[in-house]
């Protein structure tokens, strides 16, 4: 079976469960190629993959914390042209995919019907309109058309799988608006999760360790400053920093001993399984790895990112950590920190959530559900072919 996977390029969660795909497919001796930009198509090459150039889509801005709707569709709508589109047509032409997986990539999906591929798509946000409420005429209206879009996607595409734990345990659940006509089109994978728990050898910590994954957006740095200060006030707890690409740690001054800074990895889980507590973003991936890996998590959604704040507020309502502010202070933060690190009841939930990823193991169950597909469609044609010719 040949693979193609599409990925988007803003938050590097898509890239990660593509590259979870990747493995398992690999794994089970099927060709894949992977479809990425910007620093998504680092990432998938410093794993040690070869990565398509693909035309970038949406593009994510603010500042500050907060995120800017009206912004990212500016910058959206500068990346978009006739050419990227003819670029991922001549892309599928030459590779002749048997299937393809789009993560959160709308023009792979177009291009894919186009040339009449299946085509599933992965994603973990399905109630986009939220973004466009209480906006000025013309965003409403932008949100409108975005709207009467996706639905079409999620309506047209053949299947459409959430990389996240099944109901009632998914911490997407509230980013749901499906239409009851498609629901027999969604499945439920599980996490979609390079390395398993028990594969990973743990990086070694002499105390408790906080591991901070804040940084993917250069306007998050206002969250990395307050960490830093909360990390001098107890030097009992160890702050581990893996810095986004955007970060660089040379403009934080005086940092505290008991904090490092791994920069930009691509391999995070030994960190994981080390940690006892993660701190990040709202973002669906990240988080997902954490609990996968039984951390409890400490969110700072971005402002205004009504997907990111809705994991978050799952996250504090399951018990599985709590939901930040970017206007916390330091004391505040630490005294959080404390509170999860002392309470067995978070890490008792955690632990739940790690050992039901394993049981579900979210890479083998796509692929089983892909090969099995792909196999249907095979014989769909066979009979075609043979009452063809009788």
């Amino acid at each position: 079976m040949k693979v193609l996977l599409f990925m988007c390029g803003e938050g590097l969660g898509h890239t990660s469960r593509c590259l979870a795909l990747g493995k398992e497919f690999l794994t089970a001796r099927h060709e894949v190629y992977f479809g990425a930009y910007g620093y998504s198509k680092k990432l998938v090459e410093k794993t040690g993959y070869q990565a398509y150039e693909i035309p970038p889509e949406i593009r994510l801005a603010g500042e500050s914390g907060i995120f800017d709707v009206k912004k990212s569709i500016k910058e959206t709508f500068k990346s978009i042209s006739i050419s990227g589109f003819r670029k991922l047509l001549r892309l599928i032409e030459d590779l002749k995919p048997d299937i393809v997986l789009s993560d959160g990539y709308y023009t792979g999906i177009l291009a894919a019907q186009t040339k009449k591929i299946p085509v599933y798509f992965i994603g973990h946000q399905f109630n986009m309109v939220e973004f466009f409420q209480n906006q000025d005429f013309l965003v409403t209206v932008a949100g409108k058309l975005v709207k009467s879009f996706y639905n079409y996607i999620f309506r047209s595409v053949d299947g459409i799988i959430v990389p996240d734990f099944p109901l009632p345990y998914s911490v997407n659940r509230k980013n749901f608006n499906f239409n009851k006509s498609i629901n027999n089109t969604i499945f439920f994978s599980g996490p979609l999760i390079r390395c398993k728990y028990s594969e990973v050898e743990s990086k070694i910590f002499q105390c408790p360790n906080v591991l901070s994954t804040i940084g993917a957006f250069g306007y998050r740095a206002t969250i990395f400053r307050s960490i830093l200060e909360a990390a001098k006030l107890d030097h009992t707890i160890h702050y581990t920093f893996i810095s986004g690409p955007e970060i660089n740690p040379k403009q934080f001054s005086k940092i505290s001993e008991n904090v490092e800074f791994t920069g930009f990895t691509e391999n995070p889980f030994p960190y994981y399984k080390g940690s006892d507590l993660v701190i990040t973003a709202g973002g669906h991936g990240t988080i997902l790895e954490s609990l996968s890996f039984g951390l409890p998590v400490l969110s700072f959604p971005d402002e205004k990112h009504i997907e990111q704040e809705n994991n978050a507020t799952v996250i504090e309502e399951e018990g599985y950590g709590k939901r930040m502010s970017y206007l916390a202070e330091p004391e505040t933060i630490l005294a959080c920190i404390r509170g999860i690190l002392e309470k067995e009841e978070y890490h008792k939930k955690t632990r739940r959530l790690r050992e039901l990823a394993e049981e579900l193991n979210g890479p083998a169950t796509v692929r089983r559900f892909l090969e099995e597909k792909v196999k249907e469609r095979f014989n769909e044609k066979r009979k075609k072919n043979r009452k063809w010719k009788n």
